[in-house]
């Protein structure tokens, strides 16, 4: 079947050519109110990212994803494996935060906050503005024989791109191990940390390949998010769309023409000027449609705002609205759908809040010696040996720490200390025995229960199995 006119420009998309090579996009440098918002919010986003990792509050990293060592620091509270389904909720309520937003707003994450688009945009374009010129002066170069000119302005971009994707994998890595970490190799020298050198390059390989070759096609190809829109946008999602009601009326668009009333012609307002084609990073043509190349960045707006104020038409041609709003004149309304997503995340928020208020400051483990079975001792005392393990989750230091049966008359025994301490955001390992009388036992395998002090303070509890002979005397 073949495909309609006006429909072919889904084929493909504007990063391959018709021979299937890359087709380089160079976008028209933005400006005007969106982009000066946009880079507002895009400077105080790149510091908070840049700070994050050297920010600590109570003694704990801001935020720390260390995989290796299984230590989690999210907005300053601690999170450890055992608290893996705090995490778990964590990230479902940013997945539906995400969904919730893209819903009613559509992609806006994508061209205000997600970091790809800000660190192309904001960082990397603007140092190819800065030393290659704009749009007009960068296809010039392109297309230049390699003299000393092309050669100097290359080198130097090439080199601060570098530059820059090392200090990204800089910041990258402190996120990963640990900003004081981090600070200990550097002042150590790259010699004494050959590892985390090799580490690094790589991290910054990859940031180089992204920024200086692969750029917009992350978002283009790479990123799901965007074939998301399909499932996520409806006729009642506010994303950046093209007034085709106006732009085309009864003729369509056609080219400005000085001291012409287009209102009595019958024309659309839409000038065919293609200022928000050159502008867009993405290389699409807003006017077709709603596409899943757009990150809504918002420079078409500014491009078309320019061009409507050249030619005395109203602004707003190409402006933030819903298909709805464009074809009905439908104001925006909080859908069914909008508050199906605000309910769910209103009750993991909840549960999350709740989680967080009951959760422990020390996590504890006991559990019996795999392969070992009780052992009668003197006195018809019937034994257990377990290994356990202590998990201190604060920042603080806990001392005088011991083992109590809080079920059953008996006794435990550290295999090494019988009081000690354990050190802020620690984890302690042992054995133990747990020694209780056959006729306090009530079948050959009770649950018992254990008390973790420190010194008369109950700090935790935990409980585990003990085994006893199936007859007593």
């Amino acid at each position: 079947m073949e495909t309609p006119e006006d429909e072919r420009f889904r084929d493909s998309i504007a990063t391959i050519n018709k021979e299937g090579k890359r087709a380089w996009i160079y976008p028209k440098k933005p400006s005007g109110w969106f982009y000066e918002k946009r880079k507002l919010v895009s400077y105080v986003l790149l510091a908070f990212l840049f700070a994050a990792p050297f920010i600590k509050i109570g003694g704990n990293q801001f935020i720390l994803i260390n995989v290796l060592e299984r230590r989690f620091n999210i907005f300053g509270f601690p999170f450890w494996p055992q608290d893996f389904h705090l995490f778990v909720i964590m990230m479902i309520i940013g997945v539906i935060f995400v969904v919730f937003f893209t819903v009613a707003f559509g992609r806006i994450f994508c061209g205000w906050m997600c970091p790809q688009t800000i660190f192309m945009e904001m960082v990397f374009r603007r140092i190819e503005y800065w030393i290659e010129g704009d749009r007009g002066k960068q296809i010039r170069l392109d297309k230049q024989k390699w003299n000393a000119e092309k050669i100097r302005k290359r080198v130097i971009k090439w080199f601060l791109f570098f530059v820059i994707s090392f200090l990204i994998a800089n910041i990258f890595l402190a996120y990963l191990i640990g900003s004081d970490k981090l600070i200990e190799y550097i002042t150590e020298g790259p010699l004494e940390n050959l590892n985390t050198l090799i580490s690094l390059l790589t991290f910054t390989a990859v940031f180089y390949f992204i920024f200086a070759w692969f750029r917009e096609q992350v978002c283009i190809i790479a990123c799901p998010y965007g074939r998301l829109q399909g499932v996520l946008l409806d006729n009642k999602s506010i994303v950046v769309a093209y007034d085709h009601k106006r732009g085309e009326k009864e003729k369509g668009r056609a080219k400005f023409k000085k001291n012409e009333d287009r209102a009595a012609s019958g024309k659309g307002d839409c000038i065919d000027c293609f200022q928000c084609v050159h502008v867009c990073p993405t290389g699409i043509d807003i006017r077709n449609g709603t596409q899943l190349e757009c990150v809504n960045c918002t420079a078409c707006i500014d491009a078309c705002d320019h061009m409507m104020e050249q030619v005395d038409l109203p602004k707003g041609l190409i402006r933030y609205a819903s298909e709805d709003n464009i074809e009905k004149k439908a104001k925006f309304k909080f859908s069914a759908r909008l508050k199906g997503y605000s309910a769910v995340l209103v009750i993991l928020i909840g549960v999350f809040i709740g989680m967080l208020f009951l959760r422990n400051d020390v996590e504890a483990r006991v559990l019996r010696l795999p392969g070992q079975l009780y052992e009668r001792l003197d006195n018809n005392i019937i034994s257990n040996v377990y290994t356990f393990k202590l998990v201190n989750k604060t920042t603080e230091e806990i001392q005088d720490i011991r083992f109590e049966l809080m079920s059953h008359e008996g006794t435990i025994r550290l295999v090494k200390n019988h009081n000690f301490s354990l050190e802020s955001q620690g984890l302690a390992e042992g054995t133990l025995f747990i020694e209780i009388r056959a006729s306090n036992i009530t079948g050959d395998k009770d649950n018992i229960k254990i008390g973790v002090y420190s010194g008369d303070k109950l700090i935790e509890t935990t409980k585990t199995a003990f085994l006893g002979p199936r007859t007593y005397n």
